[in-house]
């Protein structure tokens, strides 16, 4: 197990799913990536979002097991998603592990996980 696949070890299932939900919290109130989810699958999305984490975090493959492999970057293909998007969901995502506090220990390769996630995402061509 890599160090991000032992995260949901020190975090925990309960932590993570807090942590999905004062995201969405945000986005819901966005200007800009706000629009990019459908309007009435606000539970969906967090749930979908939490599943994953917990997945990759080292946790139950529920994710796996309701979705399949996670083709993050063809799910996401019909939205823009470019620098500034990128940004902006790495910023909130970051709002959101203050307000619940992540043990400031696991903050860099949390951190460095969803950058490398939100940069994954990206298919708008831009310089950066």
């Amino acid at each position: 197990m890599d160090a991000v696949g032992s995260l949901y070890h020190h975090l925990g299932e309960d932590r993570l799913r807090v942590l999905v939900t004062a995201f969405y919290r945000r986005v819901r109130q966005d200007d800009l990536i706000g629009p990019m989810y459908p309007p009435d699958d606000w539970d969906g999305a967090e749930k979908r979002l939490a599943d994953f984490l917990i997945y990759r975090l080292g946790g139950p493959e529920t994710y796996l097991q309701e979705r399949g492999h996670p083709r993050l970057r063809g799910r996401h293909m019909p939205f823009s998603i470019g620098l500034a998007e990128r940004d902006r969901w790495l910023d909130l995502m970051g709002a959101s592990m203050r307000e619940v506090e992540i043990p400031l220990e696991h903050v860099p390769l949390l951190g460095a996980f969803f950058a490398q996630i939100a940069d994954f995402m990206r298919n708008r061509e831009e310089s950066a």
